[in-house]
């Protein structure tokens, strides 16, 4: 019985991992373990488990006498993980260059082509990617062979990335930009240049803020 518990909260927390990021539960919306449970399914026990453990990944904040809702952040708190990423996640994608094996590396391109294959499934409109190793920021970070370094990028700002990340992946054009700024970083990687794929992560990066303050910033216009 215990077993099934957890499993069902496990599965919870996946959907509604899945939803905040996907942006089908918004920045900011109020989450009842009622409407959950209408939603997702289950009982209350294993909703509350969940997410309790969407607030160990910052994905969920509990506001005294308004309960739980999901993460929104301003604009300068998003700058201050973005500076925090840029410079790490550029770290990672030169030690990647220098560290990942041949096969890794071949396995990082298969990956990109199937993105490309979902991209073209969602008819361009956005580029989801999966958690762990179906992400491809996830496998370069990975691939530094870094212990620290992963700790750092894929625990506490994983997810919240993710979620702000596939925000600006379904703004105009910009699932096939970010594909193409993709396979650079792996030719670059493959070339094993790792100046150049430092600094074309560095570009990705900021090219997604760059678009993530824009679309900030028309949405506060519309409010």
């Amino acid at each position: 019985m215990m077993t099934e518990h957890l499993t069902l909260a496990d599965k919870v927390f996946s959907d509604i991992t899945t939803a905040i990021v996907r942006g089908e539960l918004k920045p900011g919306s109020k989450l009842s373990e009622q409407m959950l449970v209408e939603r997702y399914g289950g009982s209350r026990a294993p909703m509350r488990e969940a997410i309790q453990k969407l607030e160990s990944r910052h994905l969920v904040v509990r506001i005294p006498h308004a309960g739980a809702r999901v993460v929104s952040l301003s604009l300068s708190e998003l700058k201050d993980i973005y500076e925090v990423r840029v410079e790490l996640e550029s770290m990672a994608c030169r030690l990647a260059a220098e560290r990942m094996t041949d096969d890794e590396i071949t396995d990082l391109q298969a990956l990109l082509n199937e993105h490309e294959q979902s991209i073209q499934a969602e008819q361009g409109q956005s580029y989801y990617q999966k958690a762990g190793d179906l992400d491809f920021h996830y496998r370069i970070i990975q691939g530094s062979k870094n212990h620290r370094l992963h700790q750092m990028l894929c625990g506490e700002l994983y997810h919240i990335v993710r979620m702000y990340r596939y925000q600006t992946s379904t703004s105009n054009k910009r699932p096939q930009q970010a594909l193409q700024e993709h396979q650079r970083i792996v030719e670059a990687i493959a070339g094993r240049d790792a100046a150049l794929a430092e600094l074309l992560m560095r570009r990705h990066i900021q090219a997604s803020l760059n678009q993530l303050e824009t679309l900030l910033a028309t949405e506060e216009g519309r409010s």
